[in-house]
């Protein structure tokens, strides 16, 4: 089954995102912060990571650029969660190593949409 690691600082918003890629047909694994996504994304070895850029701490940029440095997670897609929506802070986004991004806040559908572009061969759970 495929995984996502969802990296949020907001337990409430990492609750709903959790329960909204179980019912796509995803495993969710979660992350507070850019450290521990960092550690997860090393030991779970997720499908897609989807990622917040606002944290304390480690943020979303530093933690794609990070995770792009590394060979065993290089090559895990990126989808970056925000609620930056200047262009300037999307092409940060893109620069950092994100894959894509969504901005926030966003639909159950439109998430479902962005991760399929990201993981295509996945069957999520609900139809198109």
């Amino acid at each position: 089954m495929k995984k996502v690691l969802i990296v949020e600082d907001h337990a409430d918003m990492r609750e709903l995102l959790s329960w909204q890629i179980e019912l796509m047909g995803y495993v969710p694994i979660s992350a507070k912060h850019g450290k521990e996504a960092l550690e997860k994304a090393i030991a779970e070895k997720p499908d897609l990571i989807l990622m917040d850029i606002m944290m304390p701490g480690m943020d979303g940029w530093e933690a794609a650029r990070t995770l792009r440095a590394n060979p065993e997670t290089k090559d895990i897609p990126i989808l970056a969660a925000t609620a930056l929506f200047r262009d300037s802070d999307l092409n940060t986004c893109m620069e950092a190593g994100c894959n894509s991004y969504i901005v926030k806040p966003f639909t159950f559908l439109e998430l479902q949409g962005k991760i399929r572009e990201l993981i295509p061969q996945a069957n999520g759970a609900l139809p198109s």
